[in-house]
């Protein structure tokens, strides 16, 4: 089982594009995010993200998205 999408949507929303994982996680958490999404939107293996498909795509490939 991993993130909701949607959640993850929210916690993303209004993010500044482009960033970086730090700066990502700083968002998210601002938005009220858990701890674990937290860590896991820090320890993405990125540069750059230039939008919300980028880290989607990201989290997609590390396996950790579920629910819809």
């Amino acid at each position: 089982m991993g993130y909701d999408v949607t959640q993850v949507q929210k916690s993303l929303g209004g993010f500044d594009y482009p960033g970086d994982p730090e700066q990502l996680a700083e968002h998210a958490k601002s938005k009220g995010a858990d701890d674990q999404l937290v860590e896991t939107l820090r320890g993405l293996d990125k540069e750059q993200f230039d939008g919300p498909n980028a880290v989607m795509k990201k989290l997609s490939e590390a396996g950790v998205l579920g629910g819809s």
